[in-house]
């Protein structure tokens, strides 16, 4: 299949694709903040740099990319058509990464919560903030 832009104008396009401080992110951070919960941003001292890292709570929270992600059963992950080796690989491998990191984080003693970014879209994102609100706090 052949791409539908240039080389240069996807090159772009993927470059502004952010690894921190995504709408999704923001979004969650924004919501528990007015909550009045205080937290560590992408702290890289734990295993996967977590989005929102609460000691108080010693919880850990992760907001996911469908795609980046494999999000199971979700229409946003799909695998893309062309140089599929490169993909197949790469987002399997991010797949693998999280569950490794959520797996050393649980056995530090924290609590691992996923957000995934379908859950933050318009017709479901105060169910979802509101339900981690609950799992946050319920958790002291």
């Amino acid at each position: 299949m052949v791409d539908k832009v240039s080389k240069e104008v996807r090159s772009y396009n993927m470059s502004r694709i952010r690894s921190k401080d995504t709408k999704p992110e923001i979004l969650v951070r924004s919501y528990l903040f007015s909550k009045g919960l205080r937290f560590r941003k992408n702290d890289k001292r734990y295993p996967g740099s977590p989005d929102v890292v609460l000691p108080k709570y010693k919880t850990i929270v992760f907001v996911h990319g469908c795609f980046w992600h494999l999000h199971d059963g979700c229409k946003y992950a799909v695998m893309p058509k062309s140089n599929v080796d490169f993909w197949k690989k790469k987002l399997y491998r991010n797949k693998e990464r999280d569950e490794e990191n959520q797996k050393e984080l649980e056995e530090m003693g924290w609590n691992v919560i996923t957000v995934w970014e379908c859950e933050l879209k318009k017709d479901k994102v105060e169910q979802t903030l509101e339900n981690l609100y609950t799992q946050i706090t319920s958790e002291l």
